[in-house]
């Protein structure tokens, strides 16, 4: 073993998720913003990550919180990762609030990740019990930089490590106290484009086995994403383009996307196994960026990065409709518009039915 590999496997946090190391460095960039508008509330990303040279992960978005926010946020990349948390982060906070509010007492985050909703909402979730999911490594971890950065858990969270693709939720569940019949709160954060198809299924019609008035709320990507990129041929993709997306690869080489929901179809799909869709808002869209990403003064976070890619996209874009013959034209901006519809990233509430 080299100097250099010797390094790198005394800096590794064995079976800890690289995707939610990624994720929860982008909340913790977002919650640098000045402005309460448009800050990612996820104020604890940060301090539960701890030194993120540690974690051996080399990104963009883990080496902006060793820089400054705004020249972090003037990164294509990292503007891009920032502004998708905070629209996602805000999400599942209204969502819990309106389900605690509603008179949910229980709380389940199954793929917990770096989750902070029960340290965050210590005071709402007073009255509930809250149970994070994931597995064994990953919880051990968490537990030791709650316990360092926070002081320990609250008396009211429970650790439950399992194997969502190989161990009986609900069984495990049960032996640490957990109720199915109790009205429930569902976080399930990135979590859906990793699950094989049928574990999914089994995990909604799950929820939908709780009490009424349970509800989940889920982001997931459509099967022509998930296709998308096991087909991709980085060496057709400009070279802005192709770094981002080379990076996003091999981030999920050991983590595949393995389930996309069907474009249009989610609502079937979610009666199917017992669920009522309530909400569904596409991340990155005009109505996403109004409710979540507006400054008091009307700016929009992440502005300058977000207008350099689209820049790029309607360049490229651009230059495919000039090299079609006049007759082709309007098929391909017909495709264009098509494609950009089936590749949209989406985040979702839904009820028992």
């Amino acid at each position: 073993m080299t100097q250099d590999e010797t390094r790198s496997d005394s800096r590794r946090a064995p079976g800890i998720s690289k995707t939610a190391i990624w994720v929860a460095a982008a909340r913790a960039v977002g919650a640098r913003e000045p402005d309460p508008n448009v800050r990612n509330p996820d104020h604890l990303a940060e301090e539960l990550l701890g030194d993120p040279t540690k974690l051996d992960l080399e990104h963009p978005v883990v080496d902006a919180l060793s820089s400054s926010y705004d020249e972090a946020m003037r990164d294509i990349e990292i503007a891009g990762f920032v502004r998708a948390m905070t629209e996602r982060t805000r999400f599942i906070d209204e969502a819990l609030e309106r389900a605690i509010g509603a008179g949910a007492t229980q709380v389940l985050i199954p793929g917990a990740g770096f989750d902070s909703h029960a340290y965050r909402f210590r005071e709402l979730l007073a009255s509930a019990r809250v149970f994070e999911v994931d597995r064994p490594e990953m919880l051990d971890f968490k537990r030791s930089r709650v316990d360092a950065a926070l002081g320990g858990p609250p008396a009211n969270l429970t650790y439950v490590p399992i194997d969502v693709q190989k161990e009986d939720t609900s069984a495990v569940l049960a032996r640490h106290g957990y109720d199915v019949s109790q009205r429930t709160f569902v976080i399930m954060e990135g979590l859906t484009m990793y699950v094989p198809e049928e574990a999914l299924r089994a995990l909604f019609r799950f929820v939908a086995s709780h009490a009424r008035g349970t509800s989940v709320v889920f982001d997931f990507a459509t099967r022509a994403m998930v296709e998308g990129l096991k087909q991709i041929d980085l060496a057709t993709l400009p070279p802005a383009a192709r770094s981002g997306l080379e990076r996003f690869l091999n981030l999920i080489k050991n983590e595949p996307w393995l389930f996309g929901f069907p474009v249009d179809g989610e609502k079937e799909l979610l009666t199917e196994l017992g669920l009522e869709l309530r909400e569904l808002l596409r991340i990155g869209s005009e109505e996403s960026a109004r409710r979540y990403l507006t400054r008091a003064d009307g700016t929009t976070l992440g502005a300058e990065g977000h207008a350099k890619a689209e820049a790029l996209r309607k360049a490229a874009q651009a230059r495919i409709v000039e090299q079609a013959s006049p007759e082709q034209r309007q098929k391909i901006e017909e495709r264009m518009r098509e494609q950009a519809r089936h590749m949209a990233y989406r985040i979702a509430e839904a009820a028992v039915a």
